[in-house]
């Protein structure tokens, strides 16, 4: 299965640990080739742009467009949801709005680890996900 593996760029190298998984499972993992360079610190440029201002960062390299292709490209997504801001299994507004692009066009929808009870979208996380893997790539059928 073609599964867009998505998530907060502040978790690029467990980004890239769970493509690494998906590969060894049999599936054809997808994600943005940069955050590769994130997880390693060779993208330099990336990173400090990231760190100064994110929504630029975003602008300039054209992120959204580019994820919302891969996932429409893809058979599914990932969404890796981990604590962050103090929130328990975070999803930002980025991630929902890719979320929302997979559901739109009918992509099957897995989250990595229980919806996160703590933000004012929960229910219409809930209402968009298929399967909480509770994280067990395992479960991704």
């Amino acid at each position: 299965m073609k599964i867009t593996v998505l998530g907060s760029v502040k978790f690029a190298n467990k980004l890239v640990e769970i493509y690494r998984q998906l590969e060894k499972l049999g599936h054809e993992p997808r994600m943005h080739e940069d955050m590769f360079g994130i997880a390693d610190g060779t993208a330099k440029e990336l990173i400090d742009g990231i760190n100064l201002d994110h929504s630029e960062i975003k602008k300039k390299h054209n992120f959204i467009k580019l994820w919302y292709n891969l996932i429409v490209g893809g058979d599914a997504i990932l969404v890796c949801n981990f604590d962050k801001k103090g929130i328990k299994n975070y999803i930002g507004g980025n991630t929902l709005m890719e979320i929302g692009f997979a559901h739109v066009n009918d992509k099957k929808i897995f989250l990595l680890n229980p919806i996160p009870e703590e933000v004012p979208y929960a229910d219409e996380i809930k209402a968009m996900v298929d399967v909480v893997l509770d994280g067990d790539l395992n479960k991704i059928g």
